[in-house]
């Protein structure tokens, strides 16, 4: 799926920026940018969209994102109904792959670097002591001031380029369509009304009709941005917050298939295996047992 691109600030001021923010959400613009982006949520819950990846996230998450990747956090509706006492956290820490020099990377003793910046074009799920250390190292980064920042950059880099506790986020190889900026608002127009009325029975003549197109043309134009069909992506939204309503355990599973959009339990069971590979209750086992 094609984003908008986005500029970070201080990258080019300092050799990397790092910020810790707290605010209402993490917005709903679908970005890409060509700085490597480590991403910490400390509070905060719902979609995480990563290429072609849709999943949930949730506080306590770390991920490592490569450069030009695009993606964004969307956070559930409870985050949108003004609540003062319901508000988003993050650390995050931006930097160029050659912001330490373009010859760092060609040094024999530096040879992992590139590795991991290969790594994380996939985008890079961090856990274990790892990230714990991770987070003690951004920490002392928002604190540092000159050569101190250096050297906590190269501690991170180093931290992550020979860790092994990590998942890929994306397993399969996905070339994003380049597209100009009146298809980039097209493409979040449609996404950002799927998000809203996932529970609802949306029709291709809807979604269509947000983007001027036929139905015919709207299929071919969605398949060709997002690799997938939209009913798909529908799906695999509806899925997603399926899965975090079977790990919040408040809700009898009959209940979260229409919560969801779904029309019918069994048409929920078959689409949610399909996902996940998991019926819900073999799901629910695996995440509260």
């Amino acid at each position: 799926m094609k984003a908008h691109f986005h500029k970070i600030p201080n990258t080019l001021q300092n050799s990397f920026s790092i910020r810790h923010d707290i605010q209402p959400d993490f917005g709903d613009s679908w970005h890409y940018h060509p700085e490597l982006e480590l991403h910490y949520v400390i509070k905060g819950e719902g979609l995480r969209f990563v290429g072609d990846n849709i999943s949930n996230f949730a506080p306590d998450e770390m991920v490592l994102l490569g450069e030009n990747l695009p993606h964004n956090w969307r956070c559930k509706d409870d985050y949108s109904q003004n609540n003062p006492d319901l508000n988003t956290e993050v650390m995050a820490i931006h930097f160029l792959p050659d912001c330490l020099g373009k010859h760092m990377l060609t040094l024999p003793e530096a040879y992992l670097i590139p590795k991991l910046f290969e790594k994380a074009k996939s985008g890079m799920m961090i856990h274990g002591e790892t990230k714990d250390k991770l987070v003690e190292l951004m920490r002392l980064a928002l604190k540092a001031t000159n050569i101190d920042r250096i050297i906590i950059l190269l501690n991170i880099l180093k931290t992550l380029a020979e860790t092994d506790e990590y998942d890929q986020i994306i397993n399969s190889s996905n070339t994003f369509y380049q597209s100009n900026e009146s298809e980039i608002l097209r493409i979040n127009k449609i996404c950002n009304y799927t998000l809203s009325h996932y529970k609802n029975d949306i029709t291709l003549q809807e979604v269509a009709s947000l983007s001027n197109l036929s139905v015919t043309s709207f299929c071919r134009y969605f398949k060709l941005v997002t690799k997938k069909t939209y009913y798909d992506f529908l799906i695999e939204i509806r899925v997603s917050h399926a899965c975090r309503f079977l790990i919040e355990n408040k809700l009898p599973t009959e209940v979260i298939c229409f919560e969801c959009g779904f029309n019918n339990v069994s048409n929920f069971y078959r689409h949610f295996k399909n996902v996940t590979g998991l019926t819900p209750l073999d799901y629910k086992r695996k995440y509260l047992s």
